[in-house]
């Protein structure tokens, strides 16, 4: 009954260690800040980078799927987003399955000691499921981010455009107006839109079709739109300022849009937890009575 027990209780530790490392809780706003402001080490020559196993791999499994013909086109926008590279999320999700293959049979394993024998067929299938699982989970979490820094892109493109504005009717050009409203934030989006602006500036292109390429890698289909748009009003002052400035209201109003929906859908979250605890006090109160009639009866 103890080894039992206790190989319950390691299950139950390594599931949990499991599900905090996909989902990871949010740190909170100072640990955020001090990350944000910390700089980057620098790494000594001729020592090992963190990854490298998972990188080769990765590199490894990833050239071996692309040869069978997989495509990671829609993986590559997400990665794009959240700058990671392929070979590091490939060795993750080649990680991942290893160990929920693998734990399958150390259950059955610890198990057995405690007296208790699972059948061979039931081990295989649960560690066939537990493999695909763990090979899938990093998709699902890659999605998840990439969706949250889209987000984030797209409230850092109103007041990116906003200061266009301003620039442009302080009459600089648009190239001009740009440059300064990538230049006045420190966060990823800016820097993002900045390095596209220096390189459309040294490929001597056009700003709007650097921004539109900045939107087709990283799947921000906002940023494609006002680059279509700014192409369209051309290189007049007024009819491109008057394009930026229905381009912001409209953000604007989009991210209002999606901030009241998610306050909405949070609220009827919160529902049913008091629901729950509601119908759990009323079987409380009734439990009692259902009883004595029980007995009776």
């Amino acid at each position: 009954m103890g080894i039992a027990l206790l190989s319950g209780a390691l299950v139950g530790v390594g599931v949990l260690f499991v599900v905090r490392g996909l989902f990871p809780p949010r740190p909170p706003l100072p640990v955020a800040l001090a990350r944000l402001s910390r700089t980057a080490p620098t790494v000594a020559s001729g020592s090992v980078p963190a990854g490298w196993l998972s990188a080769r791999v990765g590199a490894t499994v990833a050239e071996a799927l692309g040869a069978l013909g997989v495509d990671f086109g829609s993986r590559r926008r997400d990665l794009a987003v959240t700058g990671r590279s392929l070979e590091a999320h490939v060795g993750a999700k080649v990680g991942v399955g290893a160990f929920g293959a693998l734990l399958a049979p150390a259950t059955a394993a610890v198990m057995a000691v405690g007296g208790v024998v699972l059948p061979a067929v039931v081990v295989f299938w649960a560690a066939v499921a537990g493999g695909a699982a763990g090979f899938a989970a990093p998709d699902l979490v890659l999605r998840g981010e990439a969706a949250e820094r889209r987000a984030e892109f797209r409230q850092a493109l109103s007041p990116f455009l906003d200061l266009a504005v301003i620039v442009l009717a302080g009459g600089g050009g648009i190239q001009t107006a740009l440059e300064r409203a990538a230049g006045a934030g420190d966060g990823w989006p800016q820097r993002r839109l900045r390095q596209a602006l220096d390189d459309a500036r040294t490929a001597r292109s056009t700003p709007w079709a650097a921004m539109g390429r900045l939107g087709e890698e990283l799947g921000v289909d906002e940023l494609q739109e006002l680059a279509a748009s700014v192409a369209l009003a051309g290189t007049e002052g007024a009819r491109v300022r008057e394009s930026l400035v229905a381009k912001a209201a409209s953000l604007r109003a989009h991210e209002l849009a999606s901030a009241e929906a998610d306050a909405s859908q949070a609220t009827e979250a919160m529902s049913v937890p008091v629901a729950l605890l509601a119908l759990g006090f009323i079987a409380f109160l009734a439990f009692p009575a259902v009883m004595a009639v029980l007995s009776v009866s």
